[in-house]
């Protein structure tokens, strides 16, 4: 066998899971100019090597295409800054939280926090500033829920941010009032769709909270971003961005931060004129390239379970006649997908309620019966709770699922947890479907949602596999919608890649695409399940480039979860 030109970059001694049908597996790849120009075995890559090829030995370890993650916030990013709540489950706890913050930071002109849960306010309440005020004092406190869908703000913070009973639709949310008194509570829901919108995040910004300037914004993403790279997340789907955010790329990217490849989604909150589309058309045209590319529209149908807030088809539990709201009506938002669907756009939209994906389904179908059929791939981001007669439309209409499984674990979903309480047991079997949608043809594009939960793929992938807790104790919920392995590291690979119009370049290791790839601790494919939490990204490599090593302590896998 003879090559005109050696190989920049060749890896042997693997077990390459390609995710490519034509050749599933391999021993051995061969790189040059940042794309894969040969895969096959160990005994034909000597052919490949030059004097001036590195050369990387797997040592028999998986090698996996690099991840592509599509749904992952690392813009929003976790803060240093916050007082960090992920993990408490109780009000006192919360308060001993802020508390030891309070005693490191006493000068602070702001207290901020982040990753509430909402099961932690007693008897399934939401919060109040009355709940903040007794630890807090005279200094503002905004505190973020886990899925900052919601803030939460104290007495001092309220009169700094001009809520009142005269002021509850803010820039930057909607303030929950006491049905009582009509005074504003403290709870501020839609600050997902107003507070991280272009205006919202401005308004924050000018009314003096530190969360929202732009070096904390930057600090962020650059954490994230080194995150991303040491998870082997070699693409990073940022689902919501505003015209104001590409800078924060541009920047990393300048500062060699932006390892990963980047697909921005621009946010299109209620009241996106046609002048907006312009300016977002133009972004998509000046941000193309392999590296930083920005396109996708983000929408919201409606919100969460949790607080009630996203739309069913029959009442929460014990809740009345309550099944939530949309934020558009079904015509109204028939008629937005069909306008933004003729412009060419693809849309992710988020709905996690079965009224709400119902209400996205018949707007696809709404829009292809208007603009004929086209190739837009149109997704459906959570798909939390899902009516069965709901599951052949996606492969039906070629919507995409983009699914989180880690938002189905037992201990962040299941019986006892608000989310579980709320849709109530009669209604467990549509929580987020994952096996009947891939039975049915839909394709899944798995993802983290970071940093509404952890950002590693392992995670992910164990939730997938086995939906139970990741300390594996109890019982699995929901068993009959587990995935396979395979199946769920296709969702984080070339489901995720042709999700975002990428699977002609990244997803698989073929010939002709882009050399991403990683080289994990473990045999994720072999291994039991418990073991694949603690599987460590041991290489990783974006366009032939090697970009991260772990540390040498964490190689062996770490700990298994």
């Amino acid at each position: 066998m003879s090559h005109p030109l050696p190989a920049d970059l060749l890896l042997t001694g693997a077990r390459i899971h390609t995710v490519d049908q034509d050749l599933p597996e391999a021993e051995a790849l061969a790189v040059r100019d940042g794309v894969i120009v040969w895969v096959g075995p160990d005994a034909e890559a000597a052919a490949w090597a030059g004097p001036y090829t590195e050369r990387i030995d797997a040592a028999g370890k998986l090698v996996l295409p690099g991840f592509v993650d599509a749904h992952n916030h690392v813009r929003l990013g976790s803060d240093d800054a916050c007082v960090q709540l992920a993990g408490v489950r109780t009000l006192e706890g919360i308060h001993e939280r802020i508390l030891a913050w309070r005693e490191t930071n006493p000068d602070a002109e702001w207290i901020e926090a982040e990753a509430f849960d909402y099961s932690a306010i007693p008897d399934g309440r939401m919060p109040t500033a009355a709940d903040l005020d007794p630890v807090t004092g005279d200094t503002p406190a905004l505190v973020l829920s886990y899925d900052v869908h919601t803030a939460w703000l104290n007495t001092a913070a309220m009169r700094r941010l001009g809520v009142t009973r005269d002021r509850t639709d803010l820039p930057f949310g909607t303030a929950a009032v006491d049905p009582e008194t009509g005074e504003p509570t403290g709870f501020v829901k839609d600050f997902a769709v107003k507070g991280l919108s272009r205006d919202g995040h401005r308004a924050l910004r000018d009314l003096g909270v530190p969360w929202a300037s732009p070096d904390r914004q930057y600090g962020r993403l650059a954490k994230s971003l080194d995150d991303a790279i040491g998870f082997g997340i070699t693409t990073v789907v940022e689902p919501q961005n505003s015209l104001d955010d590409l800078e924060l790329y541009e920047r990393a990217r300048a500062e060699g931060r932006l390892r990963s490849r980047i697909v921005a989604a621009l946010f299109h909150p209620r009241g996106t004129g046609d002048a907006d589309l312009a300016d977002f058309e133009d972004a998509a045209r000046r941000f193309s390239d392999d590296r930083l590319r920005v396109g996708p529209l983000k929408l919201y149908i409606d919100d969460v379970v949790e607080p009630r807030t996203a739309a069913l088809l029959e009442p929460y539990a014990g809740c009345g006649k309550h099944r939530g709201e949309t934020f558009y009506p079904a015509e109204e938002f028939a008629e937005l997908l069909a306008k933004l669907d003729a412009r060419g756009f693809q849309c992710f939209v988020h709905a996690t309620g079965d009224r709400g994906i119902r209400t996205v389904l018949d707007a696809v179908e709404h829009a292809r019966a208007l603009n004929g059929p086209r190739d837009a791939r149109h997704q459906v981001v959570h798909v939390e709770c899902l009516d069965p007669d709901d599951v052949p439309r996606f492969a039906e209409l070629d919507v995409v699922a983009c699914m989180q499984p880690r938002h189905c674990a037992p201990e962040i979903a299941g019986p006892g947890q608000d989310w579980a309480e709320n849709v109530g047991e009669e209604r467990w079997h549509k929580a987020w479907p994952m096996r009947s949608l891939h039975e049915a043809g839909a394709v899944l594009a798995f993802s983290s949602d970071w940093n509404v939960a952890e950002m590693d793929p392992m995670v992910g992938i164990y939730t997938a596999v086995t939906r139970r807790s990741l300390d594996g104790a109890g019982e699995a919920w929901q068993p009959g919608e587990t995935v396979d392995v395979e199946t769920a590291v296709h969702g984080y690979t070339m489901g995720s890649a042709y999700a975002n119009f990428l699977e002609e370049e990244r997803g698989s290791l073929t010939v002709g695409k882009a050399a991403d790839f990683v080289i994990l601790s473990r045999d994720i494919l072999t291994v039991p399940a418990d073991r694949i939490p603690g599987t460590v990204a041991e290489t990783v490599v974006v366009a032939g480039e090697i970009v991260h090593r772990a540390p040498a302590g964490s190689r062996a896998g770490g700990s298994a979860g």
